[in-house]
C-alpha cells in the first residue's frame, strides 16, 4: 500500500507569520484552523516543556479537517537526562497526559535528544523497551531525532528498526544526516531553509526533498517538516512542498 505524504511546520504560533503567511488580522485563535486548511501537518511544540490538559488536545484534533496529522514532541524531561534507561516514569506522564484525545489526528511522537547525547547502546537500547505501543487505545509511533555522529552506528540502525521506531533524516549543517530503516514510516527534519529564498529552498533542493517524500511512500506514511532555520520562511517552503507534489 502507498503511504501519504504529509507536510508541515513546527508549531503555529510566531509573530513573522502574521501578515506572511497568516492574513493580516486574522485572530491568533484562529491560526491553527487556517494552518488546517493550507497544511496537512505540524510538530507540537509545547509539549517538549510542559504537560497539555486532555481538553486541549481534544480541541486541537476538532479544529483540524480529516486526514490531518499533529506530530508530538515528547518531554525533555524523558530525553535530556544523563541515564536514559530510567526515564519511565517521564515517559508515562508525557504519553498519559491527554495525547490519545488527539485520536487519528495524532501521528508520530518525536523523540529529540540534545546534540551532546551520544550512543550508548545498554542505555539507549533500556530507553527503547519504555516506550509504549499505545495510550488508551490509540496507536503509538515513535522519531528517533538523534544528533550525534556515534549514532550513525550499525548497532543503533537495528536497535531502532527491532524497536519499530523511525530515525529522523535530518536536513542541517551540524546534525548528522543518519538514514534509518524501514519501520512504515518515515520523518524527515528540513532545517535548511534560507531568508533569501521565497519558498525557503532553492527550486533544486526542493525538488530533492519533494521526490524523496515520493521515494519513501514506497514504504509508508511520510513526515516531512520545514523547522528552524529561516523560520519566517517555513510556511511557505512547506506550500511549495505541497503544490510539487501536486
Amino acid at each position: 500500500m502507498t503511504g501519504r505524504i504529509r507536510v508541515g511546520i513546527g508549531g503555529w504560533v510566531y509573530e513573522p507569520w502574521r501578515g506572511s503567511f497568516y492574513p493580516v488580522g486574522l485572530r491568533q485563535k484562529d491560526e491553527l484552523v487556517y494552518v488546517g486548511q493550507h497544511l496537512t501537518a505540524t510538530e507540537i511544540n509545547a509539549t517538549y516543556y510542559s504537560s497539555q490538559k486532555p481538553a486541549t488536545f481534544a480541541n486541537w484534533a476538532k479544529a483540524m479537517p480529516d486526514g490531518f496529522r499533529f506530530a508530538v514532541k515528547a518531554s525533555r524531561y524523558a530525553t535530556n537526562r544523563k541515564v536514559l534507561a530510567e526515564a519511565g516514569e517521564s515517559i508515562a506522564k508525557f504519553v498519559g497526559q491527554g495525547i490519545a484525545e488527539l485520536g487519528d489526528r495524532l501521528g508520530p511522537i518525536l523523540w529529540q535528544f540534545m546534540a551532546t547525547k551520544r550512543f550508548d547502546p545498554d542505555d539507549f537500547g533500556a530507553f527503547l523497551t519504555l516506550l509504549p505501543a499505545s495510550v488508551d487505545g490509540v496507536p503509538l509511533r515513535h522519531a528517533l531525532e538523534v544528533r550525534h555522529e556515534s549514532f550513525d552506528d550499525p548497532a543503533f540502525l537495528a536497535m531502532a528498526r527491532e524497536a519499530g521506531a523511525a530515525v529522523v533524516l535530518a536536513d542541517h549543517e551540524s546534525y548528522p544526516a543518519i538514514v534509518g530503516h524501514d519501520v512504515g514510516f518515515s520523518y524527515r527534519r528540513l532545517m535548511r531553509t534560507q531568508a533569501d529564498e521565497p519558498a525557503g529552498y532553492g527550486p533544486a533542493d526542493m525538488e530533492r526533498w519533494v521526490e524523496d517524500a515520493r521515494r519513501q511512500t514506497e514504504r509508508g506514511d511520510v513526515f516531512s517538516f520545514f523547522i528552524s532555520g529561516a523560520k519566517e520562511r517555513n510556511p511557505a517552503a512547506a506550500q511549495a512542498m505541497i503544490v510539487s507534489l501536486g
